[in-house]
């Protein structure tokens, strides 16, 4: 049987009419007292889960966060909404943090956050002893996950919490794991009585696109330039250096772009970081460093210009645009660089053999998704166990690749390489055997008489991007591999025979031939659905923002902590004219409906000129 009090706290509190997917059945077991763990996507409302049962149930809610960072605005945001809500961490000095030890005490707090490494200290522990706990929720739980791409050994910690408060229930909840980390999440935490919850992975309003790397900053500064002139998004890299060296070439060409690191002091990190969140149409260009538990709604665009490391780092990061549930664009640049590099790193890691496998392993998978030529979202689905048809909204499905019989092009690349190594043991990395095979003179070619091989110009037939390709594409399946005692240079594997050997057909991917200009196109159609008012109502949402941007000003806060953009929209297509009606708009809540509805109704009413 439904809570009522659960229902009441959405529409009173949050302003939502009604849950939305598991949200209910998750929100009445943890109020029942029953564990959970929780797979829900980026945007599907997670923090609810655990917000409402804390105001149920009696006691304060401890939430453990790996960001402290973030703690500030998810407590300014759940304030603005009049909920009693405070953090512990290492910002703070004593007498603050003494200040929310005994409003803890006193039962003064709804919700207390803390992160995991101050959690487990034996202060900390003592105070939670003495207090009313209403129920633990442990965020972005894969990070106890020793397998996964944002492993803290601090979570590892975490099970001693059903030890201590057997009687407290537990939420555990994150946007990305497969069927494998969610066992070892319920194991590492002690939750094997919990009752799991696995939503949907899609997120229909991402249009996924990956394009062939090719002077790569100039490629990410057209995609924004033609699609996301304005907007706020994120550019991950896989270096320090890139990363200043990116967010550099934006500033350069006058895109208002910032740098994140773990090279950077914790002062500039932060002080970018609460500039990305507060301000609109900041870039914010990073390595993985940056965006775990990012709670900024309206970032249109991310973009990565390195190949991720794997299928569940890419979905965590492309999983931060569009969390308002517009349309967002996840645009990744991938070359066969990438995929030396990848497999270089692979067999220089520090782990042992089985560490290094499951890295191929789940390299193999982030290469499948990028060289496939079914639906995009189809194989990223997949990967978690998930299955749907074509989604319409990605590059595969909007612009489909040509499959091709690459067995002959295969052939010719892998003897290059077998006759280099069998007949002068030497090796050589992607360019020069391009050169070889389109007979290109050159010195290196000539100095070691390279020219006089008997592969030397087979294939003339390919150009040079499209014999990168098929290396590429060798590489990601397998058929050639980085010889990790030279640099970069390239060996045949154990499946090159079978196809040496014409025991094996190929199929290759090729680009459509309007593949550079296809962003535009696509871009545009993501752009104008953005901005789905009609032409005499889009004064009065800028109205609203440029409102909502002052109020967010003086109160120091993100101005999605005010109102979100999908707020604003529904309140220019509404045009409320009583308190009444503005009361019926999603996302408005009784404490913002009394603080801001009299200032919103005005400007809704006030013409425009």
């Amino acid at each position: 049987m439904s809570d009522p009090r659960a229902l009441d706290i959405l529409q009173r509190v949050f302003g939502y009419e009604s849950f939305r997917g598991d949200q209910q059945a998750i929100v009445e077991q943890v109020i029942g007292g029953g564990d959970a763990l929780v797979l829900m996507p980026t945007g599907g409302g997670k923090s609810l889960c655990y917000q409402i049962p804390a105001l149920v149930r009696e006691g304060t809610g401890v939430v453990v966060s790996p960001l402290i960072a973030l703690m500030q605005d998810q407590v300014d945001a759940l304030t603005e909404l009049g909920v009693r809500a405070a953090y512990l961490n290492s910002t703070q000095d004593w007498r603050v943090a003494r200040e929310v030890e005994q409003a803890f005490l006193a039962g003064e707090l709804d919700l207390l956050y803390v992160a995991p490494e101050r959690l487990l200290t034996d202060r900390c522990m003592q105070l939670l002893d003495r207090g009313r706990i209403a129920l633990f929720a442990i965020d972005e739980a894969h990070c106890v996950s020793q397998w996964g791409h944002d492993f803290r050994p601090e979570y590892l910690g975490l099970s001693t919490l059903h030890e201590r408060w057997p009687d407290v229930p537990r939420i555990a909840l994150t946007a990305t794991a497969t069927a494998a980390t969610r066992t070892e999440i319920a194991q590492r935490l002690a939750l094997d009585d919990a009752r799991h919850f696995v939503s949907s992975f899609d997120r229909p309003n991402i249009r996924y696109r990956i394009v062939e790397k090719n002077e790569v900053r100039k490629q990410l500064l057209e995609m924004i330039r033609s699609e996301h002139e304005g907007d706020s998004g994120v550019v991950y890299c896989l270096s320090r250096a890139r990363v200043e060296e990116t967010a550099d070439f934006l500033c350069g060409q006058g895109i208002d772009a910032m740098p994140y690191h773990a090279g950077l002091s914790p002062q500039v990190r932060a002080a970018n970081q609460a500039r990305f969140l507060r301000e609109d149409g900041v870039v914010m260009v990073a390595t993985i460093a940056f965006g775990m538990g990012i709670d900024k709604p309206d970032v249109r665009f991310v973009a990565h210009i390195d190949l991720p490391k794997s299928v569940e780092g890419y979905y965590q990061e492309t999983g931060r645009a569009g969390r308002d549930g517009l349309p967002a664009t996840a645009w990744l640049a991938y070359g066969l660089q990438d995929v030396v590099q990848q497999r270089r790193m692979i067999d220089e890691s520090p782990g042992d053999e089985i560490y290094r496998r499951r890295l191929g392993q789940q390299l193999d998978a982030m290469l499948g998704l990028c060289e496939t030529v079914e639906c995009r979202r189809m194989r990223l689905l997949a990967y978690f166990g998930q299955q749907i048809g074509p989604c319409g909204n990605c590059d595969v499905c909007l612009e489909p690749p040509q499959a091709w019989d690459g067995t002959v092009a295969a052939q010719k690349v892998l003897s290059a390489v077998y006759r280099l190594w069998k007949e002068r043991g030497q090796r050589y990395g992607a360019g020069h055997i391009i050169d070889i095979l389109r007979g290109k003179v050159t010195d290196r070619t000539r100095q070691h008489g390279h020219d006089t091989l008997s592969v030397f110009g087979v294939g003339q037939d390919l150009s040079e991007t499209a014999w990168r390709g098929v290396l590429r594409q060798l590489l990601a399946q397998g058929l050639l591999t980085v010889d990790h005692e030279g640099y970069g240079t390239l060996a045949l594997t154990e499946g090159s025979r079978a196809v040496l050997k014409g025991e094996r057909q190929l199929m290759l991917r090729r680009e459509p031939e309007k593949k550079a200009r296809s962003g535009k196109t696509a871009g545009g159609r993501a752009k104008a659905a953005v901005v789905d008012l009609p032409p005499e109502l889009q004064p009065v949402f800028e109205a609203l923002r440029a409102w909502r941007g002052e109020v967010a000003k003086n109160h120091g806060v993100p101005a999605y902590v005010i109102f979100h953009d999908a707020t604003l929209r529904e309140i220019a297509l509404a045009q409320p004219d009583s308190m009444e009606a503005l009361s019926r708009i999603s996302g408005v809540g009784a404490r913002k409906l009394e603080a801001y509805g009299e200032e919103i109704l005005q400007r809704v009413a006030r013409p425009v000129l």
